[in-house]
C-alpha cells in the first residue's frame, strides 16, 4: 500500500533549540545546523530548487497525516483544549502546503487546492465527530462525502499532471490516505491500539511516499528527473526514517505522560522504526555498523520515554537520571555518526544537533504534562524539522558513494497505492 524508493528530498531549518532549562541545548548550540526557515518557508526561499521544493512538499504531506491523525483522535477523546491546539497545528501545515502547492505548479493551481485539501479535513474531523458522538448515520454519510472529496483531489492531482499521473492511480493514492485516517480512528475508538497505531505509522509512510510520488508526476520532466539523483533518494530515505521517530517518540511520549491504555501500542512501532533505521545503516555500511546504531539508538528512546514517565509522575530525580542517560548517548551517537561520515561532521557539530533534537522531545513532554498543549504542538513541528534538517546534512555527509548503496526505486511504483483499494471500497 505504500510506493517505495521514492526519490525526494527536503532542504528545511534546525528549529530553534530549546533552553537550558528544558534539558535541551542553547539556541547557539544548533546554530551550525541552521538552513534557513521552516519546511514551509525554506521550500519557499527564492534560491530553493524544484527538487527543494518537491521535497517540502512531501515533508508537509507525511507531516499532515499524523496531524489530521492526533486531531481526529483526540475529537473521539473529547478532549476539546487538544482538539483546538491539534486544529491550529494542521492549520499551520495546510496554509504552508498550499503556498509550495502555488510555487510548484502555480497560483492558480493552489487556488484550486486549498479548499480541495481544507474540506478534506473537514470531512475528516466530522467524521471523528460522528465517531465520538456515537452517530452512525453521520459516520456512514461523511464516508461518502469523504469518497467524493477523493475523487475531487484525485482529478485535481491527474489534471495538474498533464496526463503523467494516471486518475485510477491518483484515485488510489488519495483513497488509501483517507482509508488509513479513518481506519485508525475507528480502531482507536474500539480501543484496538495495535491496529490504530499500525495505521497511525503506516499512513506516514504512505503519504509521506505520495508527496514523492506527486512531485515526480506533477514536475517537469528535468526537474523530476533529478529527484532519482543517489543523493537525493538517501535524503528522501533518512528524512522519513528520521520524521517518522519524532513524530512516533511524541506519540509514545503522550501516551507515558497521561498514562493511558494505547502506550504499549505506540511503542511497538517505535521499536518498528528503530528496526527501519538499523536496516537503513546496515545497507549504507555493514551489519556492524548496524547493530551498533540500533543498540544506541534504542537506548536513546528508552530514555526518553523514562523521562516520559518520570514527568507524569512528577519525580526530578528520575527525569534527572534520564538526562544524565541521554548525554550520555548524544556523545557516543556523535562518535558513530563523526566516523561514518569521514568526519566532514564534526562530533561537537553533531553532539549540539542530538542535544538539541532531546531537549525539544524533553520539553515536548513537560508541556503535554502541564496540559500546555499549544506548546507542545509547536515544540513537535520544530522537531519534525529539525529531524528532516538532519537527514539532509547526514546524507550530503555520507556523500554520493554511500547513497549509490541504496535500492534504486522510482515515484512510478503505485504513486502510493493500489487500484484495488478504489475499486473494492
Amino acid at each position: 500500500m505504500m510506493a517505495a524508493g521514492l526519490a525526494v528530498a527536503v532542504t528545511v531549518t534546525a528549529a530553534c533549540a530549546p533552553d537550558n532549562d528544558g534539558g535541551g541545548a542553547t539556541k547557539d548550540s544548533a546554530a551550525t545546523f541552521h538552513a534557513g526557515g521552516t519546511h514551509g518557508v525554506e521550500a519557499a526561499a527564492p534560491s530553493a530548487t524544484a527538487a527543494d521544493k518537491a521535497i517540502g512538499l512531501q515533508a508537509m504531506l507525511g507531516q499532515h497525516s499524523v496531524l489530521a491523525a492526533d486531531l481526529m483522535r483526540s475529537r473521539i477523546r473529547g478532549d476539546d483544549d487538544f482538539v483546538q491546539a491539534a486544529n491550529a497545528a494542521l492549520g499551520k501545515n495546510t496554509d504552508d502546503m498550499s503556498g509550495l502547492v502555488g510555487q510548484l505548479f502555480g497560483d492558480a493551481a493552489a487556488k484550486q487546492f486549498a479548499p480541495l485539501w481544507s474540506g478534506h479535513i473537514v470531512l475528516l474531523v466530522s467524521y471523528a465527530g460522528a465517531i465520538g458522538d456515537g452517530d452512525e448515520a453521520a459516520k456512514k454519510k461523511t464516508k461518502i462525502e469523504l469518497i467524493a472529496a477523493e475523487t475531487k483531489l484525485a482529478t485535481f492531482f491527474a489534471d495538474a499532471s498533464g496526463g503523467r499521473l494516471p486518475l485510477p492511480a491518483a484515485k488510489a493514492a488519495v483513497a488509501t490516505h483517507v482509508d488509513h485516517l479513518t481506519g485508525q480512528a475507528d480502531a482507536y475508538a474500539a480501543k484496538d491500539y495495535a491496529k490504530a497505531d499500525k495505521l497511525y505509522r503506516e499512513n506516514f509512510e504512505h503519504t509521506y511516499d505520495l508527496g514523492g510520488a506527486l512531485a515526480g508526476a506533477l514536475l517537469p520532466p528535468a526537474d523530476a528527473k533529478v529527484l532519482e539523483e543517489p543523493i537525493w533518494r538517501l535524503r528522501s530515505t533518512l528524512g522519513k526514517l528520521l520524521a517518522e521517530h519524532a513524530v512516533l517518540i511524541e506519540d509514545v511520549t503522550r501516551a507515558a505522560v497521561s498514562n493511558t491504555a494505547d502506550f504499549t501500542a505506540s511503542g511497538s512501532q517505535m521499536n518498528a522504526n528503530t528496526e527501519a533505521l538499523a536496516a537503513a545503516i546496515d545497507t549504507l555500511f555493514d551489519a556492524k555498523a548496524a547493530k551498533t546504531f540500533q543498540n544506541l539508538w534504542a537506548n536513546h528512546v528508552e530514555q526518553l520515554v523514562a523521562y516520559s514517565v518520570a514527568t507524569a509522575a512528577k519525580d526530578p530525580a528520575k527525569q534527572q537520571a534520564a538526562k544524565s542517560k541521554l548525554a550520555g548517548f548524544e556523545k557516543q551517537m556523535s562518535a558513530f555518526l563523526g566516523s561514518a561520515t569521514g568526519h566532514k561532521l564534526s562530533d561537537e557539530v553533531l553532539a549540539s544537533a542530538l542535544l538539541a533534537h532531546d531537549g525539544m522531545l524533553m520539553r515536548h513532554a513537560d508541556a503535554y504534562g502541564r496540559k500546555d498543549y499549544a506548546g507542545a504542538h509547536d515544540l513537535a513541528y520544530q522537531t519534525y524539522d529539525h529531524m528532516i534538517e538532519l537527514a539532509r546534512t547526514l546524507a550530503d555527509a555520507f556523500g554520493e558513494k554511500v547513497a549509490e548503496r541504496l535500492p534504486k526505486g522510482g515515484a512510478a511504483t503505485g504513486y502510493g497505492g493500489e487500484a484495488h483499494v478504489v475499486e473494492h471500497r
